[in-house]
């Protein structure tokens, strides 16, 4: 947690028991955290820990970055469809589907792979990084996870006529409307870092960004005609958004769109609920990313926004099993009870 925390302190009052790592019957890990659900009125109507805590959402907030390549007219100009807009959210495997679109986006706007900021890296995907590495092939950055976004950048670049140098510095004219369309939407942004692709990223609280994420499930506004597109291309190819074996994919397929969410480093994650004008946001404290989304999953069926067809279709992904060396089931992970029980905000 970054440094205006200091005067409440960051000690673990701040924060709610979110799972529980079991191994037989007995507890081997405790994740801690907080969540919060807001609507669109910026209500948080309920919350564990305390969601004021300011952090940095990272990845998640990537369809908000997405939007100035709809609203300055770049998307059309280009003829990108909805896949394009989804890779432009994405935290992406680095699979063929996504190296290939990214590539191909690249040569329609007249970049090459040089010009992304984010530097290359191995793709998340396990399958395909063994099999580059088979090969004796070289990571690129369009194996980056973070390929997408810099390649929707790009585009408002060449749009815009601004000079691609640079575009991942906080004064560039993009990083500036990306800044300022925060502030249109009320964000009350405490700071700015640097995030793992080079851009800048914002630090808010976990209540001011499941705010912004229930205005963007919402679409309202200005900025909803954007909003809408984006969170609908999320929805329809999630698989361009994450990755095939990612949680994303399985529960916005299982909830048939009424779900879907971007996820963050550092185990922030955002959730957008259409169809019901929420957001959701959620913080693990030590990081592990392994509570983020049986804790979503959890909240949700509190919220009564997931059916039993749902529920039974993400088991694995709500009590993921713990397995030894051979395979066997020798526990799991729990989410809290409590948390599918939505409460009104208060510290854990």
């Amino acid at each position: 947690m970054i440094e205006r925390n200091a005067e409440k302190g960051t000690g673990m009052q701040r924060f709610t028991r979110l799972a529980d790592v079991w191994r037989g019957d007995v507890l081997e890990s405790r994740h801690w955290g907080i969540a919060a659900v807001s609507n669109a009125r910026g209500e948080v109507i309920a919350g564990w820990g305390d969601v004021d805590l300011v952090t940095y959402p990272r990845s998640s907030m990537k369809p908000f970055q997405a939007l100035p390549l709809v609203e300055t007219g770049a998307a059309d100009a280009f003829g990108l469809t909805e896949r394009h807009l989804a890779l432009a959210c994405a935290s992406h495997r680095g699979e063929v589907h996504h190296t290939r679109l990214a590539g191909a986006w690249l040569k329609q706007t007249g970049f090459a792979i040089g010009d992304l900021a984010c530097g290359p890296e191995y793709p998340k995907h396990l399958t395909t990084q063994h099999a580059m590495i088979a090969r004796g092939e070289a990571p690129s950055s369009l194996h980056h996870n973070c390929s997408g976004k810099h390649a929707g950048f790009l585009s408002v670049c060449r749009h815009c006529g601004h000079d691609p140098m640079g575009y991942d510095q906080m004064e560039h004219p993009t990083q500036q409307a990306y800044a300022g369309l925060l502030n249109d939407l009320g964000t009350r942004v405490t700071g700015w870092g640097i995030d793992g692709c080079t851009l800048p990223t914002p630090a808010l609280s976990l209540a001011d960004a499941a705010r912004i994420g229930a205005l963007m499930s919402a679409a309202k506004g200005p900025h909803g005609p954007a909003m809408r597109r984006v969170v609908d291309a999320m929805r329809a190819c999630p698989e361009y958004t994450s990755g095939s074996d990612h949680a994303m994919v399985a529960v916005t397929k299982a909830t048939r769109g009424r779900v879907t969410f971007k996820v963050g480093a550092e185990a922030f994650l955002l959730a957008f609920l259409p169809e019901d004008g929420l957001g959701v946001a959620i913080k693990v404290a030590d990081g592990n990313s392994r509570a983020r989304v049986p804790a979503l999953l959890a909240i949700l069926q509190g919220l009564g926004v997931m059916d039993k067809r749902a529920v039974a279709d993400l088991q694995h992904w709500i009590e993921p099993q713990v397995r030894d060396s051979r395979g066997h089931v020798v526990g799991a992970l729990k989410p809290s009870a409590g948390l599918s029980k939505p409460r009104e905000t208060a510290p854990a």
